[in-house]
């Protein structure tokens, strides 16, 4: 068996939106220099966890070959990636899970260990990332430890991640401003302005 070098981390991949801003389109399967968005975040996080899950709410047999395990909303409509982050905690099968959206084509192995070290350090609270002030509720880790706290805080009606998470005392990981990394390419646009990373 591999050694992973985020063993005790699922990692879930967000893919489950409704793609508005991409009319409509299944984001996570949008073509990108020739492979789509999902794969571009997958070959980053493939290599880390043996707990590799996709959230996504149309598509599964497109999505199977990239993960472990799908995972779906039990709500229909879309109700926001917080509906696919619970799914994801009641399937993760590590202490940690990581979670990234499928439109981040530009994230880097050093940024999800940044991010898995920070969360070692206290283990039952979350990581945020967090751009000066700003912060990025999809890229985080949640200790499945608080997954409870989080149904409770749905069950109660709140639908924001971010908000939960503060609330839980979040760390943050304090990256630049203009780190390409985040780069959210979630338009067709904003897929024109980008070129994949070095080496890939």
């Amino acid at each position: 068996m591999p050694q992973h070098l985020l063993a005790d981390c699922s990692i879930l991949l967000l893919a489950g939106g409704r793609g508005q801003r991409m009319g409509g389109h299944d984001k996570g399967l949008v073509e990108w220099h020739g492979k789509p968005l999902v794969a571009w975040a997958q070959r980053v996080a493939r290599p880390l966890t043996d707990d590799l899950l996709i959230s996504c709410n149309r598509n599964p047999e497109r999505y199977t070959p990239f993960a472990d395990q799908l995972v779906s909303d039990d709500e229909p409509d879309f109700p926001g990636p917080l509906a696919g982050i619970r799914a994801g905690l009641a399937a993760a099968r590590h202490r940690w899970m990581m979670v990234l959206p499928c439109d981040a084509p530009l994230i880097d192995e050093a940024l999800l260990l940044q991010l898995h070290g920070i969360a070692r350090e206290i283990p039952d609270t979350p990581v945020m990332v967090r751009r000066d002030t700003q912060w990025e509720p999809l890229f985080c880790v949640i200790p499945l430890s608080i997954a409870g706290a989080i149904e409770a805080a749905w069950q109660a009606g709140e639908r924001s991640n971010r908000r939960i998470l503060v609330e839980l005392g979040a760390r943050s990981l304090e990256l630049f401003e203009d780190d390409p990394r985040l780069a959210n390419l979630n338009a067709p646009e904003l897929l024109a302005r980008h070129t994949p990373p070095m080496g890939t």
